[in-house]
């Protein structure tokens, strides 16, 4: 059901999104859609919720091992800067502007919950003597603005995402600031 809901998203916007369509593109009734999100906005809720699973487990792998700092950030920021390029992270951050609700379950399922983990990973980095972090929260949201810049409003704006050679090359440049700037 969340794949062809984010299919139907993906091709029809979320103004234009039904639960009819979506019920048909993945073989069941209307009903049973409903029954499971209760309503559309349930459903946009799960799918967004269910992106936001996959983010976190990722990041907390990203951060998770004892590979070099920079190394390890430069995945994290280009792992990160692919996410938030991709077709299933436009298409529900655009449904999230057309509804605090929504808007709400975004934040709290994606940014509010990776900036601790990553921030976790920060006061590693200054215990360990690797970076000077005296407010990790502050440093997170550097980091992030070293290395997202205006991307993901770009590519929300309607500009072709950048590939994955130019992901890489930027996460590299902002993490090489960040460094420079925490050192």
């Amino acid at each position: 059901m969340i794949d062809a809901a984010f299919a139907e998203l993906g091709e029809h916007g979320a103004e234009r999104v039904t639960m009819l369509g979506i019920a048909e593109r993945a073989g069941a009734s209307k009903e049973t859609l409903y029954s499971w999100f209760g309503n559309r906005l349930g459903l946009l809720r799960a799918m967004i919720e269910e992106n936001a699973d996959g983010a976190a487990a990722r990041v907390r792998a990203a951060l998770g091992d004892d590979a070099d700092p920079r190394e390890t950030l430069v995945g994290f920021a280009a792992g990160l800067l692919t996410l938030l390029t991709a077709p299933r992270s436009v298409a529900l951050n655009r449904a999230a502007m057309t509804s605090p609700e929504l808007a709400e379950t975004l934040l709290a399922s994606g940014r509010h919950r990776v900036g601790p983990i990553v921030e976790e990973y920060l006061v590693r980095l200054d215990a360990d003597g690797v970076l000077s972090i005296d407010d990790p929260a502050a440093a997170f949201r550097l980091l992030y603005g070293l290395v997202i810049q205006d991307t993901q409003i770009r590519v929300l704006l309607g500009e072709a995402p950048p590939g994955p050679v130019e992901l890489r090359a930027q996460a590299e440049r902002g993490v090489a600031a960040f460094f420079r700037l925490s050192s």
